[in-house]
């Protein structure tokens, strides 16, 4: 094992979209468990479009990072020394720990990765935090019902990819916005949605609404906000269910852009519109992370992984979640087990 440790650190608040110089990569040493700690190596670390919001000095539902603070976010990693953790060295743990080769943290704050229920990697993505959100979004938020008319936004990544796939098991019609003729693809190839939408390459998205969803729009899936989402709320059927779950198409915006008022809308339709917070669905995670396991095993959902090699790649994989590079799970593979 080296004896230097590469750690990521908020260089700089960005203006605007981050670039290069946001990220500092030191070289430190790695750190000793405290009592009751484990020394992690880090295996896989996951980039997701919230962690621009901890980069701004502002208050949000995450707690800001301070310029010079190590970066965070969710890790798959190998214990490599246990200090009476409940731990031993060689197990695969997961939890929301430094962008760093080796961590420490105490170990109720983890949790185990069984390496025999899929590939580890997938605790990050469909068995992760992505998988919950969309399970939760779908089933609990939104609430598609067989033959109702299912729309998400971000259909390509780590969180719409499985919302559209659990609607479809519930009967429903999905319709989902994606940034590229391929990912449209992905949607209706691989995971069986009805219609996908190239929104690069529409330039009217209430035209393109009423010809993939005739029937209007029951259930909504909202992960990127803008005028997408003003085309939807204009597509609502009555009694139609909203689930914010993002807002990427704003989060790199200094201000945030007046757009038309729709809450009209929502008087028409009577819809409900809530937002979405995974956290507050924790009690029931291990009952979730069950289910879209047996999912996963029986091929009832499908998923797939963009992967970047290299720790020092990793500003690269998260600048180009916001340029929509990735299908499926955006993660950097820091090293192998």
């Amino acid at each position: 094992m080296s004896n230097t440790n590469r750690v990521y650190r908020l260089a700089k608040r960005p203006e605007g979209t981050p670039d290069h110089d946001t990220f500092e990569l030191s070289e430190e040493e790695i750190p000793e468990p405290g009592p009751g700690e484990v020394l992690i190596k880090t295996l896989y670390l996951s980039v997701d479009p919230y962690m621009r919001d901890r980069m701004r000095d502002s208050e949000s539902y995450e707690e800001p990072w301070d310029v010079g603070d190590a970066l965070k976010g969710a890790v798959v990693g190998e214990v490599v020394e246990s200090n009476g953790a409940r731990f031993d060295e060689g197990d695969v743990v997961t939890g929301e720990l430094e962008w760093a080769e080796y961590a420490t943290a105490p170990g109720p704050v983890l949790t185990e990765v069984n390496p025999e229920l899929a590939p580890i990697s997938t605790a990050l993505g469909v068995l992760g935090m992505p998988g919950l959100t969309a399970y939760f979004g779908t089933r609990e938020v939104a609430q598609p019902a067989a033959g109702d008319t299912f729309v998400v936004t971000g259909a390509a990544g780590a969180v719409g990819s499985v919302a559209g796939q659990l609607a479809k098991l519930q009967g429903a019609r999905v319709v989902g916005f994606a940034g590229s003729d391929e990912k449209v693809s992905f949607l209706e190839d691989d995971l069986g949605f009805d219609v996908g939408i190239n929104y690069k390459t529409t330039d009217d998205y209430r035209a393109a609404l009423d010809e993939a969803a005739p029937d209007g729009v029951d259930a909504y899936f909202d992960n990127v906000g803008g005028p997408i989402t003003d085309a939807v709320f204009t597509r609502l059927n009555t009694d139609a269910r909203v689930a914010v779950c993002g807002q990427i198409s704003l989060y790199n915006s200094e201000e945030i852009p007046m757009g038309p008022r729709k809450l009209t809308q929502v008087i028409q339709s009577r819809a409900t519109v809530e937002g979405l917070l995974v956290s507050d669905f924790e009690p029931r995670f291990e009952e979730a992370t069950k289910q879209l396991g047996q999912w996963v095993a029986s091929g009832d959902i499908s998923y797939r992984e963009t992967v970047t090699e290299g720790i020092e790649n990793a500003p690269d994989a998260f600048l180009g979640l916001f340029e929509g590079e990735n299908i499926g799970k955006q993660l950097v593979q820091v090293a192998e087990r």
